[in-house]
């Protein structure tokens, strides 16, 4: 491959676009799949398609990162109770695995060759933006019974990963099918965004390793390169999305976030219709 700073900068621009659409309910795979439209780098098929879901692992650290005393049970800062709670947590976030692995298992081959089109990737965009909408005019008046993520029972944190299941069509969101299932269930936004987070860990290294072993591990040194920098660029960016999603959730809704996925999903059909879908030239 050509590894020239026009590579290494549109590298730079797919790790933003993954460090921002990953933790805000706007849908990363569906982002990359349009982006990559625009901005495509010299390499494989085969790469790219591993390289679009690799480069989460950098968006995956900086949750690891932000959050590593909250999810280490065997911190010596906490107290026995404390570790007890922590471990908990990932029983928690363990369970809540379990229907998108097992369901993304037997389906992913299937679910690659016939929804990574842009016309899955618009229909879900606006779908899920008014289902935000939704649930938001629905839950105005409502008092989430669960505001401590120490509170939240085994039975919606797995109704929760029911709900990520949803996230295997292109253009769902992953954060944003969870966190729809949290307020639906009773959580607070900040709960289910928080949640949301912790159990992209398991399911997204799992992804990685996945694509890992199905490419293989032979790479160029320019490749591995590729894959640092978007990983990196991923992760710094992700570090800042994070902070600005739990900050704006403290005294706003999800609805801006509907509106979005609405505005881009149509402009999506806009462009189906004068180039046709990018995804099957």
């Amino acid at each position: 491959m050509d590894l020239s700073i026009v590579e290494l900068l549109k590298t730079v621009i797919l790790g933003v676009v993954e460090g921002l659409t990953e933790w805000l309910p706007i849908s990363s795979t569906g982002h990359m799949i349009l982006v990559d439209e625009f901005i495509k780098l010299d390499v494989s098929k085969a790469f790219m398609d591993m390289f679009l879901v690799v480069i989460q692992l950098g968006a995956i650290l900086a949750v690891v990162v932000l959050n590593f005393e909250k999810l280490n049970p065997f911190s010596s800062w906490k107290t026995r109770r404390e570790k007890q709670e922590t471990f908990q947590l990932w029983y928690k976030v363990i369970l809540a695995c379990v229907p998108a692995a097992v369901i993304g298992l037997a389906f992913n081959d299937y679910m690659e060759e016939h929804f990574m089109t842009a016309p899955v990737v618009a229909a879900t965009l606006i779908f899920y933006g008014v289902m935000f909408i939704v649930v938001e005019n629905y839950n105005k008046h409502r008092r989430p019974s669960v505001s401590d993520l120490s509170k939240l029972s085994y039975k919606t944190a797995f109704i929760i990963g029911m709900f990520q299941v949803l996230s295997l069509v292109p253009g769902t969101s992953r954060s944003g099918s969870t966190i729809l299932g949290g307020i639906l269930f009773g959580t607070s936004r900040y709960v289910a965004a928080e949640f949301t987070f912790f159990l992209a860990i398991p399911v997204m290294f799992g992804a990685s390793l996945l694509k890992l072993v199905k490419f293989g591990f032979h790479y160029t040194g320019a490749e591995i390169f590729i894959l640092v920098v978007g990983m990196a660029t991923a992760f710094v960016v992700s570090i800042l999305s994070i902070k600005f999603l739990l900050q704006y959730i403290k005294n706003n809704d999800f609805k801006a976030f509907g509106y979005y996925r609405i505005v881009l999903g149509l402009i999506v059909i806009a462009y189906l219709f004068l180039v046709g879908d990018p995804t099957l030239q």
